[in-house]
């Protein structure tokens, strides 16, 4: 845990649970960052492409994190606690929030061979046509198609199906209810997320467990902290508890983008690419997510790809280098990595995003017994960056594109990403991104909105070199057509 000394007596404090960790972060009137506490949230592979997680130890992570930032600020009430976290994957719980099985995660492919009926069918070109979506294994609407056929005792027994900030909101106040950016996939409607869509449902066979999705609560789902809910957190019952926009649109807002056309991404274990728009346009490729924020007329379109830091933690983990010599290591090797080229599709369950292919595998060419480990990183540095961009492209980007997540902290890479988007990227308000945005929706759907101005706005940025620009697009162009190639010899 770290914290700052405890000047300000009004604390806000917001909960992010990752795939990987859970946070709270208190925060001062000004935005500025009072305390933060962590705890891993570990996964399980039950078996091939089954990656799991135990709802009861998330639970049990959240509060001993809001426990340890409520001592760090002085056990100051806070004006509220805002909860985000992940999306998709599958969240089984009762009616009184208690899990019914191991939460299915956003990794799993078990669901796999469902979406290959779909897109044979053409139920998931039917159903992007209804709201803007595009599925994955990992998402919702597989899992339960795929739970529905070998698990249906546990749906049974279920009394929602929604997502870990769902599970925790009613955890904690006994509210059952979710919000419109959680409920845009893969159920929405896109009628300014106030009901989900019965097309979709039917597409998807899925009319009987309608009754599994929790209420769309407008402008966002709020209750009190109860007295069994509080358990360990050390937080006050009656505290004020909002289930705020999941993790992607938290930080779109908690990184201050606010412009039609600008871009968000995000470095962390994956790449989520989001452009905001003040329209849905389906016209364009049938790929991605499309996002009801919290806010009339807006949007995000969502490019979500798979690859990410997880990719990049492999790497460095096989080639036996530290994150802490990543900037070096880069701006050692020149750009174009000496030929060495990367295709990072390195996720057990394949891509989602600009296209959907549980078979997508990586691939390393140019290699030879002269290239280095630099060589090997910065090209895989720059793959992900070409993903990025194609993810970007599909999305609409046509504006500023900030950043945010682990992956920011490395300069050399961020260089990188500017180069090959041939634009400045703006490096998003250092301090728990996701944890500041969903506090910024929380307040303003309690009628006591914050000066956003001042608690977000990036706090750097890095221009694109010229001449890694040119060398970029040709490297973009190579990088397309390496995926064409790569595309027909993936095993299925």
């Amino acid at each position: 845990m770290t914290s700052t000394s405890m000047t300000h007596q009004r604390v806000w404090i917001g909960v992010d649970v990752g795939t990987s960790m859970a946070k709270a972060a208190a925060f001062d009137v000004s935005g500025e960052l009072l305390a933060v506490a962590s705890r891993p949230v570990p996964l399980s592979h039950p078996g091939q492409a089954r990656v799991e997680q135990d709802p009861e130890v998330i639970v049990g992570s959240v509060q001993a994190v809001l426990a340890e930032v409520c001592a760090a600020v002085g056990n100051h009430r806070p004006e509220l606690v805002a909860l985000t976290g992940q999306g998709d994957g599958c969240w089984l719980f009762d009616a009184s929030g208690v899990p019914v099985r191991t939460a299915i995660s956003w990794m799993d492919g078990r669901a796999a061979s469902i979406l290959a009926e779909w897109e044979e069918n053409g139920t998931s070109d039917a159903m992007f046509a209804e709201n803007g979506n595009i599925m994955f294994p990992g998402a919702p609407a597989p899992i339960l198609a795929w739970l529905d056929r070998n698990e249906p005792e546990v749906l049974d027994r279920a009394a929602t199906a929604g997502y870990i900030k769902d599970l925790l909101l009613q955890r904690f106040t006994g509210v059952r209810a979710t919000d419109a950016t959680d409920a845009s996939l893969p159920f929405g409607s896109l009628t300014a997320g106030e009901d989900y869509s019965a097309e979709v449902l039917r597409l998807t066979g899925l009319t009987h467990r309608a009754g599994l999705l929790a209420p769309i609560q407008l402008p966002l789902p709020s209750g009190t902290l109860t007295v069994g809910g509080a358990g360990a957190t050390t937080l006050v019952p009656g505290t004020p508890i909002l289930a705020a926009p999941y993790d992607i649109p938290a930080c779109v807002i908690g990184s201050g983008m606010l412009e039609p056309g600008d871009g968000l991404l995000i470095a962390g274990t994956t790449l989520a690419c989001s452009v905001l728009t003040d329209e849905v346009d389906l016209s364009g490729p049938k790929a991605g997510m499309t996002i009801t924020m919290p806010q009339p007329d807006r949007w995000l379109r969502v490019m979500a790809a798979m690859v990410g830091t997880a990719s990049l933690d492999w790497a460095l983990k096989i080639l036996d280098v530290p994150f802490s010599s990543l900037n070096a290591l880069l701006e050692d090797t020149a750009p174009g990595s000496n030929g060495v080229e990367v295709l990072p599709f390195l996720a057990p369950s394949g891509e989602r995003a600009p296209f959907v292919d549980p078979a997508a595998r990586a691939q390393f060419t140019g290699l030879s017994l002269t290239s280095t480990r630099g060589d090997m990183i910065r090209a895989l540095c720059e793959g992900l960056a070409y993903s990025a961009r194609s993810c970007f492209e599909a999305a609409g980007l046509t504006g500023d594109v900030y950043i945010c997540g682990g992956g920011s902290r490395s300069i050399a890479w961020m260089q990188i990403f500017a180069s090959v988007l041939g634009r400045p990227v703006f490096l998003a308000k250092e301090g728990e991104v996701g944890a500041r945005g969903a506090i910024l929706a929380a307040a303003e759907a309690i009628g006591a909105p914050l000066d956003a101005e001042i608690w977000t706005g990036p706090h750097r940025v890095v221009e694109p070199d010229a001449t890694a620009v040119k060398l970029y697009a040709a490297g973009y162009d190579r990088f397309g057509r390496h995926l064409s190639a790569a595309k027909a010899l993936w095993m299925r």
